[in-house]
């Protein structure tokens, strides 16, 4: 695996004070997939967790719908290339097959999708209770774990957890990438998201809200906004959406009842 970090010499002014330093940046990262040797996209992100990156955007982009629909994946980390070998190139699929698009998920982000999709996902199957105090537990253990963010404030984090506590932490400079990291772990481990939680600690966009109502996870949780399209997406799709989660403080946008307190 690359670094995550890279060492820079800087000049830091505080106040009148200026000095020279030694200071650390988070490595961005380009990665290209191909899919049956045609070039797909490639994601701007930090150089971890490759493969399940590769996999949890196939299936967060609906190129893949189960994990048997891989049939070989190899990495080649020094190029950045994952070349991934499908067994059923879908409809979908053979649409932007060759389209070439660069994104760290933080600008426009992945174009794989368009938004009447997400109408069609189901409502969430199985809703979930939780209480008020287990969301300010989740998000201080979340805030904690982000060691690569403490050090370089340069990365996105993203977990799946339970009302216990947090099943799956990854970090990305693109907050998608790091959404999709996550989804790509469940799908190797087959683990099964529709009684999960997401955190993150990015904005909550209609992106971010397509991607988890796909997986049917029933809450999602952000120490940051939510835009208004997610906001109106989980309304119509039954997903607990919170944001501002710092502290003591949380708003709840959807599904009300759902929140114990």
């Amino acid at each position: 695996m690359k670094d995550e970090i890279k060492k820079v010499n800087i000049v830091r002014v505080n106040r009148d004070k200026i000095t020279e330093e030694e200071d650390i940046v988070v490595v961005e990262y380009p990665f290209t997939i191909f899919v049956n040797d045609k070039e797909i996209i490639t994601l701007l992100c930090s150089p971890d967790s490759l493969e399940e990156l590769t996999v949890g955007f196939l299936y967060s982009e609906g190129f893949i719908s189960k994990l048997s629909d891989i049939d070989k994946i190899r990495m080649d980390d020094e190029k950045g290339i994952a070349y991934v070998y499908v067994n059923n190139v879908n409809e979908f699929n053979e649409k932007f097959r060759g389209k070439r698009t660069i994104t760290s998920g933080c600008g426009k982000g992945t174009l794989f999708y368009n938004v009447l999709d997400s109408f069609r996902s189901k409502k969430i199957e199985r809703p979930l209770s939780i209480k008020a105090d287990n969301i300010k537990d989740l998000m201080r253990s979340f805030n904690k774990k982000s060691e690569l963010f403490l050090n370089t404030g340069g990365v996105h984090s993203c977990a799946m957890c339970n009302i216990d506590g947090i099943i799956i932490f990854r970090e990305d400079i693109g907050r998608h990438n790091a959404l999709d990291k996550i989804f790509g772990r469940a799908l190797l481990d087959g683990i099964d998201t529709r009684d999960k939680i997401i955190l993150t600690s990015g904005r909550i966009s209609s992106e971010i809200l397509i991607k988890t109502a796909k997986r049917q996870v029933p809450a999602i949780i952000s120490r940051s906004a939510p835009t208004s399209l997610a906001v109106e997406m989980a309304e119509k799709l039954g997903i607990t959406l919170v944001g501002f989660a710092r502290g003591e403080k949380m708003n709840i946008y959807t599904n009300f009842p759902s929140i114990i307190f």
